[in-house]
């Protein structure tokens, strides 16, 4: 008996086009979902190994909801590598700022640190508000 694996390019590993609407949903179950969706696990030829995942669109990403004080009390990291050069931002501020870090950060620590991840989060389109330039792809209204 054989091993059948899955290839990027074989003809049944079509990568479809997601919307998911970030409207009042919680910041971290919709990372999840979208970081499984974007590798591939909710496939049934999923490889860790291969790239087969979907396109993800997000929208509304100012919407999305941080449960309990978490707007007040989560703090965003950079480090330019200088001293000093550590800048903190509170979660508010970074939604005013750019909701769209906070939702492609959150699905960022939900990837494996691989060789993968990186062309895999490159899949991931996050929009502040309900427009986006993805029509002409005919994305599917995604659910979780």
């Amino acid at each position: 008996m054989s091993t059948k694996t899955t290839k990027p390019q074989d003809p049944g590993t079509n990568r479809r086009w997601l919307l998911v609407d970030a409207a009042d949903k919680p910041l971290g179950r919709l990372a999840v979902a979208i970081a499984n969706t974007l590798r591939g696990k909710n496939r049934p030829d999923f490889d860790p190994s291969v790239d087969i995942g979907d396109f993800v669109i997000v929208i509304n990403a100012e919407k999305v909801v941080l449960t309990g004080k978490k707007d007040d009390t989560k703090i965003y990291q950079r480090y330019s590598g200088w001293r000093g050069g550590l800048k903190e931002i509170p979660a508010a501020t970074m939604r005013e700022r750019h909701p769209d870090r906070m939702i492609t950060e959150a699905v960022w620590g939900m990837m494996p640190k691989n060789h993968l991840c990186r062309g895999v989060l490159t899949r991931l389109k996050v929009y502040r508000g309900e427009e986006h330039p993805h029509a002409a792809q005919k994305p599917e209204a995604f659910k979780f």
